[in-house]
């Protein structure tokens, strides 16, 4: 009987406890290990990389306070510490073989790792600074410490709580049943220093899931085992199967227990402590940060050297650029401005520009510095760097308020190129929207470029700067410029009104009010004033988009047959694409259409040559992937206006990956034809304007006025001319993964893209034809590094992939008779594409085991399907020209 009662006093005793006891001259002995394994997704434990520590820790109370058994101070010291592979490997690949723990971790670190450190916990829960140790410790060291004290955290009864571990500041839900808690961390709760940061749009963005969960074995009140699994999979959005997994494991079991020190005497925690060992500190339970060495590594200069042959013109079609471009965008991310001013200033002429992307790209604080420095605004003939570092940071991945400001301060300052002014108030407005996206809109700088920006058009009467703020409000997509682009929407300029609806088009239906729709419909249906074809065009996009009313729809389809002939073809195309398509308008369209007034042969048999027509350029589980196609032209044959769209979806989040879109007008005069309805006085022009991931660029113009067309209609080569060229850094996510072991995992996933638009119009009137084109060359390359690197050892996988496409888009016209032949062609080549699976370990003896495994194939080329009506089109055009 006594035994029994020793028995029971002697062991953790947990009831009516808070969470488990110790008890004075008691020595609790277990055994630990702490793996991490890393590889692609859907990868076995065996082929995975990774390592994994194992050791013996002894338990034991310090100090417990007199009035509360729930307040106690223990100690724990790891010892037999052993390293070895998490999985088996062969004497080949093993970068362990013969090693020891002190080979391995070194003398020092090891010695650290073996001192013991004190533990305060109160009602079985750990304090932010509860945790004792050494500062002069290595901060590896004191994080697998952490990672094992958070380990005892635990308490015996149901319910969610806030806990204070290594991982950070978390929500913890614990399930207790008979002889066993579950302690579940919603990882996503987690508050910690270290913030990564992710690119701004969804669809190109990196998702991950993660999940922590410590199941708890008790027997009579004691922590037999505690066994945690941390799991945390990267996927790119896009292309989930690029992805990597980072799988943590800690295994604590009791093995037994033997005679132990006394409790020591004390007040309190902090007197007790510094009577134990004055060196001691309260150095806090969250981990710390790990600065990586990268020890041999290439500097900035000598990385550079190796790459410039790739970033060379020549080589921008091959997915070595893009390759080259993310591999010196992370050697500048770590460089000083020094060194990459070095760097910019060695660069041959050829290859600067790409230099340029890169360091734009890089978005820090160094890498901006430098671009300033090395720039010079004033200096009218360096327009095409500057024009690149904008477009840059139009394309910033996790742009900061600092880029705007130096945008700002350019904009204020002496700029030689009147074409480098509009670029920088345009890519303004982008910077805008991305800050206020994350929440940055009341942000000085943010408020300061909202304020010029929302006042820019009234300010000016230069239509080529009001032109430049709308575009940049357009960027912004501001809910206060809403009413901005509804006055300018009826404007008499014609540009004013298709920038603004246009703009309008881009907005959350939910923000098209009363007064929006009616401006809208009083353009198209021309209640004030008459007003260009395109400009009408562009005002029925606008109201098909925006969850028209049954009343707006039938009065769209009432106007077809009054309306000129080339629009009343172009409406009918428009309308028959929406049902085609299954568009949001397609219901109401459909109710309408009952009415035979509204809808009837004579109404959609009308003639002509221009066309709407949408479908799908891919569709995955992953993304859709759509395009678009319209076309307007004069009742004299010339085109009007081209518009190519590619959009993107991906789980409900939608990406406008490019817009193309080139106008021409005044142009009748050429062949002797009479110009439409409202169209007699416009100036002869033609130009193209891009919108490139939901950032519009400045526009090109091709000529402008009479004898502007004529020296170019003689000097005209059919070469097209350049609109975006460049490397373009599209995926960007950075984070460091706090592990519930100590260990830290950090992931890099980024996209960079070759990219070249370019477009050309030809016009022959000897054979009455005209030839538009919209040539797209791009290459992508995605790399995504998952990686745990402790300094004494390093074990990580990479999913890459890579593509080289092409997309044209011509339009043919042959003008010669009435109704004029039309054929449009939407042609992608066949191109490869490559996927690439590499594991590496590594320890700091030099010693390295590297896995490769890649899958290669061609993907077939394809002219992309359009209506019929223009397949027999282009019948007749290619006979003809034979």
């Amino acid at each position: 009987m006594i035994t029994v009662l020793l028995q029971i006093i002697l062991t953790f005793c947990t009831r009516g406890a808070a969470g488990p006891r110790l008890n004075n001259n008691q020595l609790y002995k277990f055994s630990y290990t702490t793996e991490v394994l890393v590889d692609r997704a859907k990868g076995s434990k065996e082929g995975s990389a990774g390592y994994r520590i194992s050791s013996d820790v002894n338990v034991n109370l310090v100090w417990r306070d007199p009035s509360s058994k729930d307040n106690q101070l223990i100690q724990l010291a790891i010892s037999n510490v052993r390293i070895d592979h998490a999985t088996h490997r062969s004497e080949k690949k093993n970068v362990l073989h013969g090693s020891t723990a002190e080979s391995v971790l070194g003398k020092t670190k090891l010695a650290a790792l073996t001192k013991p450190f004190l533990l305060h916990l109160k009602n079985g829960k750990v304090r932010a600074k509860a945790f004792y140790s050494y500062w002069a410790e290595p901060a590896t060291i004191k994080n697998l410490k952490r990672g094992l004290a958070s380990l005892l955290q635990v308490q015996l009864n149901t319910g969610k709580v806030i806990e204070n571990d290594v991982s950070g500041r978390c929500t913890v839900e614990y399930k207790a049943v008979k002889g066993q808690v579950t302690r579940t961390k919603i990882l996503e709760t987690c508050k910690t220093a270290e913030t990564g940061f992710t690119t701004h749009s969804q669809v190109l963005g990196v998702s991950r899931k993660s999940s922590s969960v410590t199941t708890f074995t008790l027997e009579d009140g004691f922590i037999h085992s505690a066994v945690a699994e941390e799991t945390h999979s990267l996927a790119v959005n896009a292309r989930r199967s690029a992805a990597a997994t980072v799988v943590s494991r800690q295994t604590f079991t009791f093995v037994g227990t033997e005679a132990g020190p006394l409790e020591a005497a004390g007040k309190d925690v902090a007197g007790v402590v510094k009577s134990i060992d004055a060196k001691l500190a309260a150095v806090g339970i969250v981990a710390e940060k790990v600065k990586s060495q990268c020890k041999g590594c290439p500097s900035l200069f000598e990385h550079w050297q190796t790459q410039q042959k790739q970033l060379e013109p020549a080589s921008l079609s091959k997915a070595t650029a893009p390759r080259s471009f993310l591999a010196l965008l992370q050697s500048i991310r770590k460089a000083s401005k020094g060194e990459i001013l070095t760097v910019l200033k060695s660069a041959s002429k050829t290859s600067l520009p790409q230099v340029v992307d890169a360091v734009t790209s890089s978005q820090t604080d160094a890498s901006l510095d430098a671009m300033l420095e090395f720039l010079n605004f004033t200096d009218a003939k360096g327009l095409v760097l500057q024009e690149r570092f904008l477009y840059a940071c139009g394309f910033a991945s996790h742009p900061n308020e600092r880029m705007l400001q130096v945008l700002l301060d350019i904009s204020k300052g002496k700029i030689g190129s009147t074409d480098i002014k509009e670029s920088v108030v345009i890519i303004m407005g982008a910077l805008v929207h991305k800050l206020c996206q994350k929440g940055g809109c009341n942000l000085p700088t943010v408020v300061q470029v909202k304020k010029l920006i929302l006042d820019g058009p009234g300010s000016t009467q230069v239509e080529s700067e009001v032109q430049m703020y709308l575009l940049a409000l357009k960027n912004s997509l501001l809910p206060e410029a809403i009413p901005i682009f509804t006055k300018y929407a009826e404007s008499e300029v014609g540009a004013y009104s298709t920038i603004a609806l246009t703009a309008l088009q881009r907005y959350n239906v939910n923000l098209m009010t009363d007064a929006v729709k009616q401006t809208v419909n009083r353009v198209y249906h021309q209640n004030r004033r008459v007003y260009e074809k395109n400009v009408r065009a562009a005002a029925a996009d606008v109201i098909l988009s925006s969850n028209p009313s049954y009343m707006e729809v039938k009065n769209l389809l009432l106007s077809i047959g009054h309306l000129p002939h080339e629009m009343n073809k172009y409406m009918l195309s428009k309308i028959q694409d929406i049902l085609h398509f299954q568009m949001p308008a397609s219901k109401v369209l459909r109710q309408a259409m009952k009415d035979m007034v509204s809808c009837n042969y004579d109404r959609f048999a009308k003639v002509g040559s221009s066309s709407a027509f949408s479908g799908f350029m891919a569709q995955s589980a992953d993304v859709t992937s759509t395009y678009s196609l319209d076309i307007l032209y004069s009742g004299s044959g010339i085109m009007r206006r081209s518009n190519m769209n590619i959009y993107g979806a991906s789980k409900g989040a939608m990406l406008h990956g490019l817009q193309v879109a080139i106008e021409a007008q005044g142009l009748e005069s050429l062949i002797a034809a009479t110009p439409d309805e409202g169209e007699g006085d416009l100036e002869s022009f033609a130009g193209m304007s891009a919108l490139l991931f939901d950032v519009q660029l400045r526009p090109v113009t091709f000529f402008k006025g009479y004898s502007d067309l004529m020296s170019k209609m003689f000097s005209m080569t059919g070469d097209p001319i350049n609109v975006v060229k460049g490397l373009i850094l599209l995926t960007d996510h950075s984070e460091v993964i706090q592990l519930q072991s100590g260990l830290k995992a950090s992931a890099e996933f980024q996209a960079g893209l070759a990219i070249d638009i370019s477009g050309g119009m030809e016009i022959s009137l000897w054979y009455r034809e005209s030839k538009t084109s919209v040539n797209n060359r791009y290459t992508l390359v995605l790399t995504g590094n998952v990686t745990v690197d402790m300094d004494f050892m390093r074990a990580g996988v990479e999913v890459s992939f890579e593509m080289e496409a092409s997309l044209d888009f011509i339009t043919t016209v042959q003008f010669s008779n009435y109704p004029f032949l039309v054929c449009m062609q939407m042609d992608k080549t066949t191109f490869p594409f490559s996927e690439y699976l590499t594991k590496y370990e590594s320890v700091p003896s030099g010693k390295s085991a590297v896995s490769h495994k890649s899958r290669k194939q061609l993907v077939p080329g394809s002219e992309f399907p359009l209506h019929q009506e223009n397949s027999n089109m282009c019948k007749k055009v290619f006979d003809s020209s034979w």
